[in-house]
């Protein structure tokens, strides 16, 4: 999934905004500097998402290279979510 900046900045604000009314954290700095920090949290979390894809598809497209005839039958989209689930359990990237 990809989001504009700015709808990353929203996300980040809104987070923030709950935290906070929730009573869920006590900021020691300014709203400005901890939303940044979230925005920076989230667009590291979208790229290593993305990263995980691309490795997930060259990963399954070698596996099948390599099973030639034998892939015929394979469900390439269930096979790539399992490679996904697989990679993201061994780099704890929660999807």
């Amino acid at each position: 999934m990809r989001l504009k900046e700015e709808q990353i900045r929203g996300l980040a604000e809104k987070v923030y905004s709950d935290l906070v009314a929730d009573g869920l954290i006590t900021p020691s700095g300014e709203r400005s500097e901890v939303v940044a920090g979230i925005v920076r949290a989230i667009s590291q979390n979208f790229a290593a998402e993305q990263q995980l894809e691309r490795d997930a598809e060259k990963l399954l497209d070698e596996t099948m290279a390599a099973m030639g005839s034998g892939a015929a039958g394979i469900d390439r989209r269930r096979m790539l979510k399992m490679v996904k689930d697989k990679l993201a359990k061994e780099r704890n990237i929660v999807l």
